[in-house]
């Protein structure tokens, strides 16, 4: 199977970039606020599609999103040092970002409530985002990942 990493870029970004979910954050959005979301998605990519790519191609996948992530950074003006301590600690987040999702069926609600709270940075509208992730894990869970690597789709959940 031939997996076209940009496609599967462009769509993770498009759910980040869903207006109504900063609408809910209630406060200034945030490159990092944009990060975690879209490592939230990516997460639930990775646990959902994870038996249908091979682990190189997954690595290769892995690999094409954070050089992406790295060269936003860049754009934004820092510098090597920074950026290259500030992907350290992104790659970290996003690890323990995937190690909650692994097991997010499994968590009560009000452990779900607290994952998003802590790690948005929000006190309320934690049940939004706890209801949007499960509809996109039930839309992740409906869809083969061909769909979500051949174009960007209408992702309407």
């Amino acid at each position: 199977m031939i997996i076209n990493y940009l496609n599967i870029y462009n769509n993770l970004i498009k759910l980040t970039r869903n207006k109504k979910l900063y609408l809910k954050l209630e406060k200034n959005d945030t490159f990092s606020d944009r990060l975690i979301i879209l490592f939230f998605h990516f997460g639930f990519f990775i646990k959902y599609y994870k038996s249908e790519i091979d682990k190189d191609e997954m690595q290769k996948l892995f690999d094409f999103i954070i050089n992406n992530i790295e060269l936003s950074i860049r754009e934004v003006g820092h510098g090597d040092v920074l950026v290259n301590k500030k992907m350290k600690e992104l790659i970290n987040l996003f690890y323990l970002i995937i190690e909650k999702v692994e097991f997010w069926e499994k968590t009560s609600l009000s452990y779900k409530s607290c994952l998003i709270e802590d790690y948005l940075n929000i006190n309320k509208n934690s049940e939004y985002f706890i209801d949007y992730f499960e509809k996109y894990r039930n839309f992740l869970t409906k869809n083969t990942l061909n769909n979500f690597s051949k174009d960007i789709l209408e992702l309407k959940f």
